[in-house]
């Protein structure tokens, strides 16, 4: 999943996204002609494909298993549910030409039924975590609150990416940190689009910063470790889309921020997960001490 968001990237920066003007097949053929941009969108869907019947796969395995079924069915129906969303979208994408809030709505469906798959898998790894292992540490006081806002912002903060590529306002301030030379640019159009992704992102790293000085005190070594990934990832980030501005939009850079940014939504929603497992554990145990 993770990699059919990056190669989504990579055909929307090289304009391969009607390069297959009908759906399901491309150019009326199951195998089309050899040329770049239409491998690109059919290695997209293929990929696609290879991505929905592993998650029909792993659902009809939750589903002939009780105790799986117990406790990852919901989550399954969700990441299924998402997944039809997610192919009506892409359907949609070819038939209404590359419709700027289809794409978008693509691009964030994708990271939904990501953070899905993810949770899915923290899940399982939870339960099947060995009976004798360690206790777990208390959480921090509010660090699960901070930790889940931040997640959400990375994802408002992707989604809004995407909505500046889609439409086609990623080079409307072609510097940085000025806006045509503006630090204050008249908000109107696609600067206003480009400025708000601009500000979020500052908005962000001050959240993913408190996140990890607050995380560097946890008891609990995951957590830690994430909040510094969580900053080194950042600043890789900051320094990808900048460059990307200076050298006028590149696909393999623009490919990079993208997976950067599904690489901070998986590392933080962990981090979440790990923080709400923490608190339901402390919780549990307080109500069997009382009991």
């Amino acid at each position: 999943m993770f990699g059919l968001i990056v190669v989504g990237s990579i055909v929307r920066t090289t304009g391969s996204g009607l390069s297959c003007p009908d759906w399901p097949l491309c150019e009326g053929r199951v195998i089309p002609r050899f040329e770049i941009h239409v491998l690109t969108e059919w290695f997209h869907r293929v990929l696609a494909l290879c991505v929905s019947l592993l998650i029909f796969a792993t659902g009809l395995w939750i589903a002939t298993h009780r105790e799986l079924r117990a406790r990852l069915g919901g989550l399954m129906l969700l990441a299924v549910g998402l997944l039809f969303i997610q192919i009506l979208l892409g359907a949609l994408t070819v038939w209404k030409l590359l419709n700027a809030g289809v794409v978008s709505s693509h691009l964030a469906t994708a990271l939904l039924l990501f953070s899905t798959l993810l949770t899915i898998g923290f899940v399982a790894a939870r339960e099947s975590a060995p009976a004798a292992a360690p206790p777990l540490p208390a959480p921090e006081p509010g660090l699960r609150a901070l930790f889940t806002v931040t997640t959400l912002a990375i994802f408002v903060q992707a989604v809004l990416g995407g909505v500046v590529s889609t439409n086609h306002a990623s080079l409307v301030c072609p510097d940085w940190p000025t806006c045509n030379g503006e630090w204050f640019p008249p908000l109107a159009g696609l600067v206003a689009l480009q400025m708000a992704h601009r500000w979020v992102a500052y908005l962000l790293a001050v959240l993913l910063v408190c996140a990890a000085v607050r995380a560097r005190g946890s008891a609990d070594p995951f957590v830690a470790r994430a909040g510094l990934l969580l900053v080194g990832i950042m600043f890789v980030q900051m320094a990808v889309g900048v460059i990307n501005i200076m050298l006028g939009i590149q696909v393999w850079l623009s490919a990079i921020h993208l997976a950067n940014a599904a690489a901070l939504l998986g590392v933080a929603l962990g981090a979440t997960f790990r923080l709400a497992t923490l608190h339901v554990a402390r919780v549990g145990g307080a109500a069997e001490a009382t009991s």
